[in-house]
């Protein structure tokens, strides 16, 4: 099956350039990326087709050669592999750091410790919808990897220190040969480091990291939703060998509340209201998020499903000195196991017309009668 163009691949034009070139790669990456698509093996081929797309197409040589010999100039050689697929250093990790490096807290620059970045650590933490009003201050505890203080990270024995990589002088990549041109790739025996062990470290077995559970103090802001993150910089796995630390994400997830029902910076309560407070009026007092009580005055005549608003009585909006509202959905309540004494009154009510003063079923009544006698016309 013939390959497919790069440039078809990333949707870009054979003219763009390098910005419009990394535009084009970043939609299409977002896009496929197996985060966004699991369990999707179409996604991830696609993904895989946009990465080894733009390793060729963002370096000037290797473009060159492919505008001017297409597909056929990666295949020239016949064991070394030539771009397909992740391999050569270029990977889901560089993937990852160009493409998320600025919505997943900025990118790193280059180095050994950028090279050797731990990983970003999630963490998916329920609150209270209290919680979520007042703001919290809070502890966890997470399983995550150390820097080893027997070697303070170096991955090296006591009294002994990494050597310079005999495969790259020290320099991290490698050259080869390939096609028409030299190809610059990551040295497979340091894997970038310039720098090898030769007598590792016995406590974290040349890694420069150990695993350790990890205690951290996390303030939650008042006013925060549902999805909401918090990022803790360098709180996520320690990179290898003294890499850079990797981050902590905590996503946040709002328990659902017993009274009220949230919708963004708004409450809604639900409040169920006596028969007889709903047809002569009066007042009720309903509970608020910051504990306190509230007094509503219900208008005679009032309904089930009629709103009332308390201003800044909602949520608290993050970053601003306000609230949102709290509304308040009345339920008229039909009165149960009734003395004969109101059972006789409320007889007395409909004997004096008390079924005039429903207007929403009479209303209702009068379309079905509508309704069937213009079935037998």
């Amino acid at each position: 099956m013939a390959k497919r163009d790069y440039y078809e691949i990333l949707g870009a034009e054979k003219n763009a350039d390098a910005s419009a070139l990394k535009k084009a790669y970043r939609k299409q990456a977002m896009k496929h990326h197996p985060d966004r698509n699991p369990g999707d093996n179409a996604a991830e081929a696609a993904f895989k087709e946009v990465n080894e797309a733009y390793e060729i197409l963002k370096d000037d040589q290797k473009r060159a050669a492919y505008d001017q010999y297409g597909h056929a100039a990666f295949e020239q050689s016949g064991g070394g592999g030539g771009f397909g697929g992740m391999g050569g250093g270029g990977g889901f990790s560089d993937i990852f750091e160009d493409l998320f490096g600025d919505f997943m807290g900025g990118r790193r620059s280059g180095g050994g410790g950028a090279q050797n970045r731990g990983s970003d650590l999630r963490y998916n933490m329920e609150i209270s919808l209290e919680d979520a009003y007042h703001g919290k201050q809070t502890e966890i505890k997470i399983p995550t990897s150390v820097e080893c203080e027997s070697c303070e990270g170096s991955g090296a024995a006591e009294n002994s220190e990494p050597v310079s990589c005999s495969t790259c002088h020290g320099h991290g990549k490698v050259r080869a040969q390939q096609g028409f041109f030299t190809i610059e790739r990551t040295c497979p025996a340091c894997q970038g480091q310039g720098r090898v062990i030769e007598n590792p470290c016995s406590a974290c077995r040349g890694e420069g990291r150990i695993n350790k559970e990890k205690t951290l103090s996390i303030n939650i802001p008042a006013g925060v939703d549902d999805g909401n993150r918090i990022r803790l910089s360098g709180e996520g796995e320690m990179g290898l060998r003294g890499g850079t630390p990797g981050d902590l994400y905590i996503f946040l997830s709002i328990a659902d509340h017993r009274i009220f029902q949230r919708e963004g910076e708004n409450l809604h309560c639900r409040v169920p209201i006596p028969m007889t407070i709903a047809a002569l009026g009066g007042d009720i007092e309903v509970p608020t998020l910051d504990g306190a009580r509230a007094r509503v005055s219900i208008s005679a005549g009032t309904p089930t499903g009629k709103k009332f608003r308390l201003r800044g009585k909602g949520m608290p909006v993050m970053n601003y000195s306000e609230n949102g509202d709290m509304y308040i959905h009345t339920i008229v309540e039909t009165p149960t196991n009734l003395t004969k004494r109101q059972k006789e009154l409320l007889r007395e009510f409909e004997a004096e017309g008390g079924g005039s003063h429903n207007p929403e079923s009479e209303g209702f009544f009068t379309r079905v009668k509508d309704f069937l006698a213009d079935l037998k016309d």
